[in-house]
């Protein structure tokens, strides 16, 4: 009970004071004057309010300062993944140096919590010995070979093989490696189009994604996902993907309608879709168990086992991304197993090797798997592939994250410490700018709107989220911004004192110093 309570204290103490500083803040943003000093915090190039007065942009400047890489990389050559011009043009880069358990360091020496557990992907943390070992004994005894033409190494035939091990929702076929969640996505397409092409069903091409989802940044991939940003400029989606309602109840239900009446209401949409273009031209359906990288959103109650009756009805197959998901993050191995989703098709990635080489997967059910098969058997080959596809050190890393989940039961150490995280966290929403906490396992997100209403949204310019995501990183947290949304996935290894470390009166003053969330006016 003590690490519990322990955990709620330092949560409490956290968003109380961060949500008081978000409405001082925003309602100084009225002037609209925005300069490069506090942008420099924001993650998403959104403003945040420039000081008023001299002490107070001085204070800024300090702070700054601090930050600053030892060597300047302002105007540095990267072309950043997600990052707005200005940010690496006018601004130095939060440069991490290096990492310890659930903290990473800047080059500068700060130290932060890292509460997204880098993009949603490191679950083992830091300076894990074990798979520093395995990697150096891979690279020492064989750095790299490919898996053309039938051959291959022996890590990537363990690792599939203990893949479809502990894969059980739905009994599956074959493991096809890749380099990430991205091209294992894109994977699932050209997978689906062979498989639909050997059955002489030629029109079967079509996708249905949903609002909101991520299914990553390529060009088929970026396709998939229902997010605006992912598609502007870049001529997306392509005509072969179509998109379904978001499955977000608290944002998108009827007055009066149940979560189960709001997926009977999404699952009938998605009949109607299926319908209006024609079941004989819809392959596939892809789904996030819950939804990351659109605001972490789980699925309201019955709507896996809604959709999925309505997909089948019309022989579509079902792909789960796991990416995210997969490995524990909700409390279980797969998100599939925690919603019941029986796939066809599954993409992994991320903690497949707790992010310390880059790997990703496709997992293929048997009927497609024969297909696919007794087709490459007529045309000479399955002509599809990477180069780094199996790469012999990333499996061999792989391996042994997966022994580290069994042998340290950490699918029960998430269930076990999620409460404190998930019940900590929600004891603070009562906070009047806090218009849903929601999440489940070792995932939140959190959505700032005004009184509490998906409808009462405050103003962008506000920059309300990169206000608090800013605040967050000055005391020592990193998270997720997106809009005003902010997300969080810490990793597996956290334990109650890493909390109480990042409330240290020092960084974050006491609670009766701050206030609690009601007395925020």
């Amino acid at each position: 009970m003590a690490p519990c309570i322990a955990l709620r204290s330092a949560m409490r103490s956290q968003l109380a004071f961060l949500t008081r500083q978000i409405v001082i803040g925003a309602r100084e943003v009225e002037s609209q004057k925005f300069s490069a000093a506090t942008r420099w915090n924001s993650s998403l190039g959104a403003p945040v309010p420039e000081p008023n007065d001299d002490k107070a942009e001085k204070e800024v400047l300090d702070s700054m300062e601090q930050k600053v890489p030892k060597e300047k990389y302002k105007g540095h050559h990267m072309l950043s993944p997600f990052t707005a011009g200005w940010q690496s043009s006018d601004t130095h880069p939060l440069i991490i140096d290096k990492s310890e358990g659930v903290f990473v360091y800047d080059t500068n020496g700060n130290k932060y919590l890292d509460a997204l557990a880098g993009l949603w992907c490191n679950p083992l943390g830091g300076n894990e010995p074990r798979l520093v070992a395995a990697a150096t004994e891979q690279l020492n005894k064989l750095p790299f070979y490919h898996s053309f033409w039938n051959r291959t190494t022996q890590p990537s035939l363990d690792l599939a093989k203990e893949v479809l091990e502990i894969f059980k929702a739905k009994k599956m076929s074959k493991v096809f490696f890749t380099n990430g969640g991205s091209d294992a996505n894109d994977t699932q397409v050209k997978l689906v189009w062979y498989y639909n092409n050997a059955l002489g069903r030629h029109k079967k091409k079509k996708f249905i994604a949903r609002q909101k989802s991520y299914h990553g940044s390529t060009l088929i991939a970026a396709s998939l996902s229902g997010l605006t940003n992912l598609h502007q400029n870049f001529d997306l989606p392509l005509p072969f993907v179509l998109h379904t309602d978001c499955p977000h109840y608290w944002r998108y239900h009827l007055p009066g309608e149940t979560e189960e009446d709001f997926a009977t209401r999404l699952a009938d949409n998605l009949e109607k879709l299926i319908l209006k273009e024609g079941p004989e031209t819809i392959a596939a359906f892809i789904a996030e168990p819950v939804m990351g990288a659109g605001g972490v959103i789980p699925p309201p109650a019955t709507y896996f086992e809604k959709v999925q009756a309505v997909v089948k009805k019309y022989d579509i197959l079902f792909i789960a991304d796991e990416v995210i998901c997969a490995f524990g993050r909700l409390g279980t191995m797969f998100g599939c197993d925690k919603y019941n989703i029986q796939p066809d098709l599954v993409s992994i990635a991320k903690a497949l090797s707790s992010s310390y080489m880059p790997i990703g997967a496709m997992l293929v059910g048997k009927e497609v798997a024969d297909v696919v098969l007794s087709e490459s058997n007529k045309l000479g080959s399955f002509a599809h592939g990477f180069t780094y596809s199996g790469h012999p050190v990333a499996c061999a890393v792989a391996l042994e994250t997966l022994k580290i989940y069994k042998e340290r039961n950490l699918v029960e150490h998430v269930q076990n410490i999620s409460p404190l995280f998930q019940d900590g966290m929600r004891e603070l929403a009562k906070s009047p700018i806090i218009g849903e906490m929601r999440g489940t396992g070792l995932i939140m997100g959190v959505e700032f709107t005004d009184n509490k209403s998906p409808s009462d949204v405050f103003p962008p310019e506000w920059g309300v989220g990169t206000y608090f995501g800013a605040q967050c990183a000055e005391r020592g947290m990193l998270v997720r911004v997106a809009g005003d949304t902010i997300m969080m996935s810490p990793p597996f290894i956290m334990k109650p004192e890493n909390f109480q470390q990042v409330t240290d009166p020092h960084l974050w003053g006491s609670a009766e110093e701050y206030g609690g969330a009601d007395s925020i006016s």
